[in-house]
């Protein structure tokens, strides 16, 4: 098998023994919650996670809220000001949750340190650009997450949508002892070169990882983190196993994140 099989891009990260968070609710969430250790339910129709985080408000990211509709307590919900608007005017994934089980939505500022209930875990989301969702004209930029476990020490960052790159955000990365970033297009043009859209990867709010200043370049400087790529699109090369492309990104020392991957910090 030239490639494995992947569901869409989310992350479970959780402090110790607490509960479970999951980062980003994709269509596959169903699939992905049943991963997660039915010991750390309690009670009927409870979800094996204490809350979603949202680093957008795109629908590849939000659409698994409503497969939680029939949780016996409201969805506890992280994310910025502009993704709860979004996820009420313009897609109302948050008001179509309310007439089922409820939800207890916090907001996140950005740069500024949360803790998370129930957990040693605290987040701060930082903006890392992009634009809204194509359905949606709400100013909104993408975030990513820094995640701290006040137990153990340990930094984890992610980043599965990137539009640019500065030093803040550099520093950040550099920072971490586990960056999961965004390795969504190859590059550029892709799309268009498969006759799929005219649409290039920057115009999605994701740098690509190949050529001068792509993300991929920007990896390879940075020493202290372990560097693992994920939110990877079914058209981008490197996810072919024997490709020329994976043998790039695998000497520039980054890894390809694949379904079931597990790390303890």
């Amino acid at each position: 098998m030239r490639a494995r099989p992947r569901t869409q891009s989310s992350l479970a990260i959780r402090g110790g023994d607490a509960p479970w968070f999951l980062v980003n609710a994709s269509p596959d969430a169903r699939q992905q919650l049943e991963t997660l250790s039915s010991r750390d339910v309690a009670g009927v129709r409870r979800a094996p996670i204490a809350a979603v985080l949202l680093t957008d408000a795109e629908i590849d990211h939000t659409a698994g809220l409503l497969l939680l509709r029939e949780s016996a307590t409201p969805v506890r919900v992280y994310g910025p000001q502009g993704v709860e608007r979004a996820l009420r005017d313009g897609y109302p994934v948050l008001s179509i949750l309310e007439r089922y089980c409820g939800t207890d939505w916090r907001t996140l500022e950005p740069e500024k340190t949360t803790s998370l209930e129930e957990s040693s875990l605290t987040v701060e989301p930082f903006e890392v650009g992009g634009d809204a969702p194509r359905y949606s004209d709400v100013e909104l930029m993408a975030s990513g997450f820094v995640f701290r476990d006040g137990s153990s020490g340990g930094v984890v960052t992610y980043v599965p949508g990137l539009a640019r790159l500065d030093d803040d955000i550099l520093a950040r990365f550099a920072g971490s002892d586990l960056l999961l970033v965004d390795g969504t297009f190859w590059c550029d043009d892709e799309l268009a070169r498969l006759g799929i859209s005219t649409r290039s990867a920057r115009d999605m709010g994701h740098l690509p990882l190949s050529g001068p200043g792509g993300t991929l370049e920007a990896l390879a400087a940075l020493q202290r983190p372990r560097k693992v790529l994920v939110h990877i699109n079914n058209t981008n090369p490197i996810l072919l196993e024997d490709s020329a492309e994976r043998e790039t990104v695998i000497r520039a020392g980054v890894e390809v994140a694949y379904d079931g991957l597990e790390v303890d910090l």
